[in-house]
């Protein structure tokens, strides 16, 4: 039902990352992609869905996207639902590696589709506070749209933080 598709991108070292060399630490999160691929694989089997499963590494973690047929039934509303697939297939990593993975879960696209969106938001967010001089809040997100802000906002020189409880946390751009 499911095949699997892996292509691997050339990763730096991290800073912050234990002294490892770039291919263990490569190795790594493939082995990560590999664990979640196989969880993901028979939970569209159980569900009875079509999928592809493709693997990769982005950066520090491992990215596996969920692709073909009809899959929104595992985004959700907001993508809920990919939000708590995601944390389950984190925790399907970490039974079998006993290490806290950062994996990121896509299905059918949504996140990359959301983070266009939210790099549009964010650039008319700063728009507004260079205008105005003054602070702009945003609606509440997810940790993963309130990431894309942050990381749009600090690429265009301005500074952002987050606010508030989480259901209601939310980002506020900062004039410079």
């Amino acid at each position: 039902m499911s095949d699997v598709a892996e292509t691997t991108d050339e990763v730096t070292a991290d800073a912050g990352a234990p002294a490892t060399s770039g291919g263990d630490r490569v190795a790594r999160l493939e082995r990560e992609g590999d664990i979640a691929a196989d969880y993901l694989e028979e939970l569209l089997d159980i569900a009875d869905l079509d999928g592809d499963i493709d693997m990769d590494v982005e950066g520090d973690r491992a990215a596996v996207s969920i692709v073909g047929g009809d899959l929104d039934q595992l985004v959700g509303t907001r993508g809920e639902v990919l939000e708590a697939l995601q944390e389950l297939t984190r925790l399907a990593v970490y039974r079998e590696t006993g290490e806290r993975s950062r994996l990121m879960l896509d299905v059918a696209g949504y996140r990359s589709d959301r983070r266009a969106e939210l790099e549009k938001i964010a650039a008319d967010a700063i728009e507004e506070v260079k205008a105005s001089g003054e602070r702009v809040s945003l609606k509440p997100m997810s940790p993963f749209e309130r990431k894309v802000v942050h990381d749009a906002v600090a690429a265009a020189g301005l500074t952002s933080e987050s606010e508030g409880a989480e259901s209601r946390r939310h980002v506020v751009v900062l004039p410079a």
